[in-house]
């Protein structure tokens, strides 16, 4: 029998195996992936520096662990090259490898924005631990860095920086931060909170070029003004990894597109986590995936499961400013009703017919986010 095999060894990938091995003992398991290969968690990496964490001591269980409690094959440092979903195998340049079931679980890619200057290349991601690794050596001897995006991984990279002593300044685009998850005086108060600790705000800005300068890196910004910085930062987002899936003929949207049971257009083949749009949805979050992977490992083991999405509010790690965020449904008709004043926020987005169907809580009002998730309905019943 060829094994099922995984492309990625992140979060989405450990979680459908550990899930499958509790179904099945025996049937051969194999893991592809282009990293070391260990198991960490990705969350952490944008709350990492003031807890002191390196590379090393982030990852939870080394690959060898992982080997023995998987009882798998898990080949690194290997980049797939090609999917073969007629011949049921994938490639590896020249190598080829065949698979009972496959599963697409390579995440996604930061969003790079073409910037102009002869320093555009040294603007740093963190992506996954050796993204993490490089940051924490640019960081060594830096007194100032700018973040790009003030979204929630932005947000949560200040917060974790000027309490370490660094002088942070975050730059976005739009009118306040979180501006396209929560309502404005949301924002607000996220944007009070990180200002009490000392970060510099920038808003209805963008960077335009990064050059080299004498100490660091010198910014000009959309509006003509001039930033200097020892690191520059972007966390404007991530971008599903869809390059192969399109290559292979999968049906590819926004990400690579799958039905309730994680099935892509091609037989056999599967996606899930950061890579997958599941009913139009993309949800690139701990508690979608781990609903996913529960559902796909007894779909690999030929117990067919659809997924199934429950209300799952996202803890936001900014604890200057404590924040919940369960966003309604993009396009949804209706309207928030906020209560609240300074960092102590509620917001209620009602649909016209009064149901509740998103929420945002920050400070002392997040104690309020078990109550309110019961009302909420399901993303996917």
């Amino acid at each position: 029998m060829q094994p099922i095999t995984f492309i990625g060894t992140g979060l989405a990938a450990y979680t459908v195996a550990r899930e499958f091995r509790k179904l099945d003992k025996e049937s051969p398991l194999r893991f592809i992936t282009t990293d070391d290969g260990h198991f960490y968690s990705k969350p952490m990496l944008s709350n990492a520096f003031a807890q002191k964490k390196t590379p090393e001591t982030l990852v939870t269980m080394p690959v060898t662990k992982m080997v023995e409690q998987l009882n798998a094959e898990i080949l690194t440092q290997t980049q797939v090259t090609q999917i073969a979903p007629s011949e049921h195998a994938i490639y590896a340049g020249d190598k080829r490898f065949d698979y009972s079931q496959l599963v697409l679980a390579w995440g996604a890619d930061p969003i790079r924005i073409p910037l102009a200057g002869n320093a555009a290349d040294k603007v740093l991601h963190v992506n996954d631990l050796g993204d993490y690794g490089r940051f924490r050596a640019a960081l060594e001897g830096a007194k100032r860095v700018v973040v790009m995006g003030a979204g929630l991984i932005g947000c949560e990279f200040a917060n974790d920086l000027q309490p370490a002593g660094f002088s942070v300044t975050l730059i976005d685009i739009a009118p306040n931060a979180l501006g396209r998850l929560v309502p404005e005086a949301v924002g607000h108060a996220v944007q009070q909170a990180l200002q009490e600790l000392g970060v510099s705000l920038y808003f209805e800005k963008a960077v335009k070029s990064v050059d080299s300068a004498d100490s660091g890196y010198r910014l000009t910004l959309s509006d003509e003004s001039v930033l200097e910085t020892y690191v520059v930062l972007s966390a404007i987002g991530l971008r599903p990894r869809t390059e192969l899936a399109k290559a292979a003929n999968l049906s590819v949207n926004r990400g690579v597109v799958v039905d309730r049971f994680l099935k892509t257009s091609a037989d056999d083949v599967y996606a899930l986590g950061d890579c997958a749009e599941v009913e139009g949805l993309v949800l690139p979050f701990v508690m979608p995936l781990m609903s996913a992977g529960r559902a796909l490992a007894k779909t690999l083991a030929r117990q067919l499961t659809a997924v199934t999405y429950p209300a799952m509010p996202v803890v936001v790690k900014t604890p200057a400013c404590p924040l919940v965020v369960s966003p309604p449904a993009v396009g949804l008709e209706g309207e928030w009703q906020i209560d609240g004043e300074g960092k102590d926020i509620k917001a209620l987005f009602y649909t016209p017919s009064q149901q509740l169907s998103g929420f945002v809580l920050t400070g002392a009002k997040v104690a309020e986010k078990t109550a309110l998730t019961k009302e909420l309905p399901a993303i996917l019943a």
